[in-house]
């Protein structure tokens, strides 16, 4: 359960965190502390982070943002050696984790 004090306190990092305002490390430590205890915290840090997306992206990325799809942090897009394909497994193999998988 969180003190009225505390709310405050974690509601108005999230909201500088979804203005794409400076928030020190500090401050993201002590959020992210009770982002790892609560889930309601967890969720409005979510929440944040798709907001500040939202903010940054245009067209049919600014869309997939508002409707919550997609990942927060997309990492670089796996792209294969045009030149040297090699043969399938090579390229699974080098592919990230969640494709591998599949």
């Amino acid at each position: 359960m969180l003190t009225p004090s505390t709310r405050l306190r974690l509601q108005n990092i999230l909201q500088r965190i979804g203005a794409s305002e400076p928030v020190s490390l500090d401050e993201r430590i002590y959020l992210q502390k009770f982002a790892d205890r609560d889930h309601s915290v967890a969720t409005w840090l979510h929440q944040a982070r798709r907001q500040q997306q939202v903010s940054r992206c245009e067209g049919v990325d600014r869309l997939m943002a508002q409707l919550d799809l997609g990942e927060l942090d997309p990492g670089p897009a796996f792209r294969p050696d045009p030149e040297d394909p090699g043969d399938l497994g090579d390229w699974f193999g080098q592919a990230p984790d969640w494709l591998r998988r599949s």
